[in-house]
């Protein structure tokens, strides 16, 4: 497919209102879409094993979304392949109070991936400038008066693009989705988790409460993804309405990404294939 219309690069500016929740798969069946999925976790999965023996590139794997948007089912699916001594991922929830005497940036960079492996980020970073922007919790912050200022969120965007410029340069390449979802979507899900009893255990008060900040939320991801969106760490604007469509693309997007890192599996000296040809002749002697 062509991923090039969910990338955004910063080249031009990002209208979330014009962007596609549904998507258009253009198969015929839901059967021809999983089918080129399981082809993609499979390439996926060759890889990814390839990634790991190198030890040259690590792959960090961002996941933003708005609250049923399908971030743990998409990480659940595509990654389902991936070998777990090469992949850790990490939930950023409401900060610790350990994590609120450091930098915001603290707890993302103490978890970074090593080379060779990838970190996927279920929510990042980015809540910094998101549920913060929405709600002003900076305000709420125990820092200096002159880092509450009105440029706060401005000043991180700045902060970020320079970390995931700092990252790239260091071998680490990023990949951020933003699993772009519909109000109505959302409110259909939310009440399948109320309907259906073994989903009762995702549900709070807090998702309803923050449906009243919606556009907020939208306007807040506009402008994310608008002011960190660059050649060398593009965000993809992935539609979310239906779940195998995001699978798919986030699917073809991770396939695209690993295939252009092109990771191999390391040579050997002459030095070692003269030795490897002497513990064969070793193994296969009869004792």
């Amino acid at each position: 497919m062509n991923i090039k219309k969910y990338k955004i690069t910063g080249e031009k500016g990002f209208d979330i209102e014009s962007f596609d929740t549904k998507g258009r798969s253009g198969f015929n069946s839901e059967e021809d879409v999983q089918t080129v999925i399981t082809h993609n976790i499979n390439k996926i999965s060759e890889l990814q094993a390839k990634l790991y023996a190198e030890g040259k590139v690590a792959l960090l794997i961002i996941f933003q979304a708005m609250d049923a948007a399908g971030k743990d089912g998409a990480i659940k699916h595509v990654m389902s392949g991936i070998n777990p001594q090469g992949v850790n991922v990490y939930s950023f929830k409401q900060p610790s109070a350990e994590e609120l005497s450091h930098d915001y940036l603290w707890r993302a960079v103490k978890v970074l991936p090593e080379r060779g492996k990838i970190a996927i980020f279920n929510r990042s970073y980015y809540e910094d400038v998101l549920i913060v922007k929405v709600h002003k919790l900076y305000e709420k912050l125990n820092i200096p008066d002159y880092c509450k200022g009105k440029y706060v969120i401005e000043n991180r965007y700045r902060h970020i693009r320079n970390f995931e410029d700092y990252l790239w340069e260091n071998g680490i390449v990023t990949v951020k989705f933003f699993l772009h979802m519909s109000e109505e979507t959302q409110r259909k899900r939310f009440l399948q988790r109320i309907d259906e009893k073994d989903k009762n255990w995702k549900f709070s008060e807090g998702d309803i409460n923050e449906r009243r900040f919606w556009n907020d939320y939208q306007e807040a991801y506009k402008s994310a993804i608008e002011a960190t969106a660059t050649k060398n760490n593009p965000w993809y604007v992935v539609p979310a309405d239906k779940k195998l469509y995001t699978r798919f693309v986030v699917s073809e997007v991770l396939l695209d990404v690993l295939t252009t890192i092109d990771p191999q599996y390391p040579k050997v000296s002459p030095e070692q294939e003269e030795a490897l040809t002497v513990y064969r002749q070793r193994l296969t002697e009869k004792n």
